[in-house]
């Protein structure tokens, strides 16, 4: 496996790690988020092993996955958000939705077919620096398989009230954080088309991809 190859094996590890809380009983509040992406990746690590159809790239189950487990543990609100920009603020509360929707299976969509390469991968989480009293921290790992390592970080912060705990709404992969990828590309489409026409080049983008995986 190439490095660019396992670089997008490690994005999709890292995008899914935030999700196995939905196949673990309940978990402490208070948790280390260092500790909770270690113990999230390695049986992450263990589920896709032993799960043919998310091993076999099977989007409408990896789909059934990201709704129920991962996206509980991200906030994709957040993440949307961030990669849209400024424009986010003038969108429409439909607008917003609609683009979440659309960013969401962009996601799995670019990344489901990379499970397939899931093998005899090991994840290392490195000792956390932060305060106790921190709300947002950079969690860092490392993952090791065929190949050179690969260094995977997640963006986290501590959310409070009714679901409280920490979650994800950035990754960084070999030096790439994914938001700011995002962010590029849709500044050029908002500047050209507007939040409509960002939302119409997501759907086309992600039913070309379909068409693709039928093919």
């Amino acid at each position: 496996m190439n490095r660019r190859h396992f670089a997008v094996q490690a994005a999709t590890l890292g995008a899914a790690a935030a999700g196995l809380a939905g196949w673990l009983p309940a978990m402490a509040a208070d948790e280390a988020p260092d500790a909770l992406i270690k113990r999230l990746s390695d049986e992450l690590l263990a589920l896709i092993r032993s799960d043919p159809a998310l091993r076999n790239g099977d989007v409408n189950r990896i789909m059934t996955v990201v709704d129920a487990k991962v996206m509980p543990n991200v906030n994709f609100r957040r993440m949307t958000a961030s990669a849209v920009g400024p424009a986010w603020r003038q969108a429409t509360p439909e607008q917003q939705k609609r683009l979440q929707e659309e960013f969401k299976t962009l996601l799995v969509r670019t990344y489901s077919g990379a499970l397939a390469q899931v093998n005899d991968e090991t994840i290392t989480v490195r000792p956390l620096r932060a305060s106790p009293t921190d709300s947002e921290v950079v969690v860092r790992s490392e993952i090791r398989g065929r190949g050179d390592p690969i260094q995977l970080e997640y963006r986290m912060e501590k959310t409070p009230g009714e679901g409280a705990g920490w979650k994800i709404y950035n990754l960084n992969v070999l030096g790439v954080w994914l938001v700011e990828t995002y962010r590029s590309q849709f500044a050029t489409e908002i500047n050209q088309r507007g939040i409509d026409g960002l939302i119409a080049t997501l759907a086309e983008r992600n039913r070309a991809n379909a068409a693709a995986r039928r093919g």
